[in-house]
């Protein structure tokens, strides 16, 4: 087994020791403090761990090149884990919170195929007969389990950072990270509302500046970039792993909006169509709306957002989505913006395993349909 699969298997030990152990603390209080924790660890779970990789293999990258290991293959460092499995596990405890949170203001339904953290809540409330509204207390409730898992991360990435000498270029770069994608999202929901009143030149823009705000640093580049922290990089490998990492970044956020309109409920975990009864004004669709008839247009406008739309609604959007060219145009864009983060990576002083390893990520990130 890889070093990286390890690492993998040691984030996921680390993360369900750690709910279990707040766990027990929490029940000590109350024990139905349990419903939290449980919730915590159902969600923690799933996923692909794609931003823990990305900080492994930003501390790889400049380990592997400080030992001078430049032109090998198969030469992966194993870390011993600590503290970088933590500062990769205190990122999952992040974007799990990220997940609750964003749930609720998407009003999703469902999550990697299982009930969504307030829906979730929101049956437990059901069935146990409670007084009051159960959606209004479920939100409440999620909201309040987001926090704790925000907290939860602080936590863990103070611990860390208190057992590495660039602790406090850590701590940085993590509050960084946190800012930029709390922005990113606020823009997110703005322009969901505020896109009507808006030039209409300007609405692809406002979506790019949305898409690498609110996912394309937060889901590759600041972990890259605080894994490489964590080893000490200089700041030619820092930017040149910010180069590799903001276009990927992008790329990986493009495929969402892929596959937010047209990806396999089986296979993403969510509706088909979910970003359309969302109502996200995505670089796909303002890509789309450039294009369209006027009359097209305007019932694209009049859908777009509708929580109630049915199969045949979400059809034709889709099919006006495709038509416009907007699918082939995004695909060309995410070949390009891989091919910039690639120029960066090779422009940078590292082994070759962990070029390959950045370089199959890079893929593997950018083409998925999950």
């Amino acid at each position: 087994m890889s070093s990286s699969n390890r690492f993998a298997m040691r984030v996921n030990e680390v993360l369900k020791a750690f709910v279990a152990e707040r766990k027990t603390q929490m029940t000590q209080i109350a024990p139905e403090l349990s419903a939290l924790s449980d919730e915590a660890a159902a969600l923690l779970a799933g996923g692909k761990r794609v931003r823990a990789g990305f900080v492994y293999w930003g501390w790889q990258s400049v380990v592997a090149a400080k030992t001078g290991a430049h032109h090998t293959t198969g030469s992966e460092i194993d870390p011993g884990f600590p503290p970088v499995v933590k500062a990769a596990a205190a990122i999952e405890l992040f974007h799990a919170a990220a997940l609750v949170h964003d749930d609720i203001i998407d009003d999703s339904d469902t999550r990697r195929g299982r009930a969504s953290a307030h829906k979730s809540f929101e049956g437990m409330h059901r069935d146990a007969e409670w007084a009051g509204d159960p959606a209004r207390w479920s939100r409440s409730a999620a909201i309040l389990l987001g926090d704790l898992l925000l907290n939860w991360a602080d936590g863990l990435m103070l611990d860390a950072s208190r057992e590495i000498e660039h602790g406090s270029a850590m701590m940085d770069a993590y509050r960084r990270m946190r800012e930029e994608v709390t922005l990113g999202q606020y823009l997110d929901v703005l322009e969901e509302a505020a896109w009507i009143r808006q030039d209409p030149e300007l609405l692809l823009q406002r979506a790019q500046t949305v898409a690498i705000h609110k996912s394309a640093k937060y889901s590759v580049q600041e972990p890259l970039l605080l894994g490489a922290t964590i080893a000490g990089a200089a700041d030619a490998q820092l930017e040149a792993l910010g180069g590799y990492g903001l276009p990927i970044g992008v790329a990986f956020q493009m495929r969402d909006d892929l596959l937010g309109v047209f990806g396999d409920p089986e296979q993403t975990g969510k509706p088909a169509g979910d970003d359309l009864r969302e109502g996200k004004r995505t670089v796909l669709i303002e890509l789309a709306r450039q294009k369209l008839p006027t009359n097209v247009r305007v019932l694209v406008d009049e859908l777009l957002g509708d929580p109630e739309l049915d199969g045949r609604q979400v059809g034709m959007l889709q099919d006006a989505v495709r038509s416009s060219g907007a699918v082939d145009r995004v695909e060309h864009m995410i070949e390009r913006a891989v091919g910039q983060g690639l120029e960066s990576l090779h422009d940078g002083d590292f082994s070759r395993s962990s070029v390959l390893e950045l370089e199959r990520l890079a893929s593997s990130v950018t083409t998925r349909t999950s």
